[in-house]
């Protein structure tokens, strides 16, 4: 199995200033049950601002090209007031659930120390927060970026990253609910010391076009943080790696005027035949790749 990038374009937001002010970062697109696209993405005020928050989550409902999306007038989950997220909400993703849906995502708390928190409801714009998701251990610091998968015998199956010995992992755990409690896995990928993704890991979507085969978009990096997406081939089980990426599939961004070189998946989509990969770069601009698959 092979993936190969066809094209990558700009996705536009139409929103109030307050957003389209901000840097953008972590765009999550489904497709709704309506059929139309949904789009969580992330805001994080400019550093001219002066402020502390790293970042509020909005909600807007895109073109059917998928590259257009028309956003809320307000933010869809803001930090507090809480202390488990008042310093910033990050890293959207979507799931729908039975007759609900739930957002996973990052909150930051007083002393900007992150853990995967969660709201639920019957619909997106009727989230109440839940608390934490998945919490941080003194040896897994920082769990976040959720990536789900939900069985046919309604397991789930939980991808994320955390921190441990200041670099970026992924971990996986199996839950009977989308509140766990998460019976912990072994790490289903490590970082290998001879290739562009030596020093740091963390989570991407899931392509669940053939159950046996799931593909995962992950995020890698080296000792200098150039972060750049590949893609892994896991067993059923999502537990063990059938096959994996060479070099990366979208390679780290040139440096922007912040010095930052990050390309970074957040969602992908597959139609009509060709999947649709979203990320962000430099954590600012949001992009769409397609994706040709060739076996």
């Amino acid at each position: 199995m092979r993936f190969a990038v066809k094209t990558i374009e700009q996705v536009d937001l139409a929103g109030p200033e307050q957003l389209l002010g901000s840097d953008l970062m972590s765009p999550f697109v489904w497709r709704t049950q309506g059929g139309e696209l949904g789009l969580l993405v992330r805001a994080v005020p400019c550093a001219s601002e002066g402020g502390a928050i790293t970042g509020s989550i909005w909600y807007g409902v895109g073109d059917p090209d998928g590259l257009h999306f028309a956003m809320d007038s307000m933010p869809l989950l803001t930090p507090g007031p809480g202390d488990l997220d008042i310093l910033g909400c990050e890293d959207p993703t979507f799931v729908p659930a039975n007759d609900s849906c739930v957002v996973y995502y990052t909150g930051l708390d007083a002393q900007g120390a992150g853990q995967m928190l969660c709201a639920s409801g019957p619909n997106i714009h009727a989230l109440e927060k839940k608390g934490v998701a998945l919490a941080s251990s003194k040896t897994e610091r920082n769990t976040k970026e959720a990536s789900v998968e939900v069985t046919k015998d309604g397991q789930w199956r939980l991808f994320y990253e955390y921190a441990r010995d200041w670099r970026s992992r992924v971990g996986l755990a199996f839950g009977s609910g989308p509140f766990g409690p998460w019976n912990e896995q072994p790490d289903p990928f490590a970082v290998r010391p001879d290739h562009w993704d030596n020093w740091h890991l963390s989570t991407g979507p899931l392509l669940m076009t053939d159950p046996n085969a799931p593909v995962m978009f992950y995020n890698g990096s080296d000792s200098n943080a150039r972060w750049g997406i590949g893609w892994i081939v896991f067993a059923r089980d999502c537990a063990s790696v059938i096959e994996r990426c060479e070099t990366p599939l979208i390679a780290p961004s040139e440096a922007g005027d912040r010095g930052r070189e990050i390309s970074f998946s957040a969602s992908v989509l597959q139609g009509d035949g060709e999947i649709f990969l979203y990320f962000s770069r430099n954590d600012r601009w949001l992009f769409r790749a397609t994706i040709e698959k060739s076996d």
